[in-house]
């Protein structure tokens, strides 16, 4: 696919915007983004993308709307970025209306082996669609995360065969397009410290840490009886631990110039929306 010097500058900011993001070193990086326009309707997106932790053991990918909770980052300052992010996208499609007479509704970047990969897709995402939004997100993670369809639940099984029975996969090979070239090699600062945090894992072990320390009684109530001490049961643990993880984020300063005028232009369904059935 050709490609002109303007498509190649919002790539590479794109790139640093995605390396600046990731709070510790990555394997790979996955995302997807599409931009469905209806008439006379606000031009709605949907926007997730995950990441392979680097490790010598494999690792699972990690939800880009994590992050915050996981590396105590503020949540709102993240979530600028994101939408910072979106708008390279959403310049990228204006860049294409110019020069093309079919825009792509949705595109997949990947990031692996020192290689940047942009493949546009043009199937419909309109009231026409085959697949829901939740199932596009199935598919999505089965296609480019490699998730062992042996490893889904029963429904997404379902979904993942009717894809994989279904004429949409034709329609791709036919009529999707691929961009390939060198990932930005300029050295980009990462929203914290490499060295200075906590890898996803460790972060979660100091969350349960924490949790302990919470759920250990006080040294003037050490003289009640056992009976007398209240045991978390296996759901208030994982409720507790989703509160610790999620609910004490401390605010960060200065990570976010406020340089953009209108974040929500378009509307954003996050990841967690993708990933819920209606």
């Amino acid at each position: 696919m050709a490609t002109s010097n303007q498509e190649i500058v919002i790539f590479g900011e794109i790139q640093k915007k995605l390396f600046y993001m990731i709070p510790e070193r990555w394997e790979s990086i996955y995302l997807y983004a599409s931009i469905i326009e209806e008439d006379l309707k606000k031009p709605v997106g949907e926007m997730y993308f995950y990441y392979v932790p680097k490790g010598i053991l494999k690792r699972k990918p990690v939800n880009v709307y994590q992050i915050p909770g996981m590396f105590n980052i503020d949540e709102e300052s993240y979530n600028e970025l994101i939408q910072k992010l979106y708008l390279n996208i959403k310049e990228l499609r204006e860049l294409h209306r110019q020069i093309k007479e079919q825009l792509w509704t949705n595109l997949t970047i990947s990031i692996k082996d020192s290689k940047f990969k942009v493949e546009y897709a043009y199937d419909d995402l309109g009231r026409n669609a085959e697949f829901s939004p939740y199932e596009r997100h199935i598919i999505w993670r089965y296609k480019n995360l490699e998730e062992n369809l042996e490893l889904q639940t029963k429904e997404e099984q379902n979904i993942i065969e009717r894809y994989l029975n279904s004429e949409l996969i034709q329609f791709e090979r036919e009529n999707n397009e691929t961009y390939l070239e060198g990932i930005y090699k300029n050295p980009v600062h990462n929203i914290i410290d490499y060295e200075k945090t906590l890898t996803v894992e460790a972060a979660l072990a100091a969350q349960s840490s924490s949790e302990e320390e919470i759920a250990k009684p006080k040294k003037e109530k050490k003289t009640k009886k056992k009976n007398d001490i209240k045991r978390l049961d296996t759901g208030h643990t994982d409720e507790l631990e989703n509160q610790i993880l999620f609910g004490r984020v401390e605010k960060m300063k200065n990570a976010v110039q406020h340089t953009d005028d209108d974040f929500n232009d378009d509307i954003i369904l996050s990841s967690d929306f993708m990933t819920r059935k209606d």
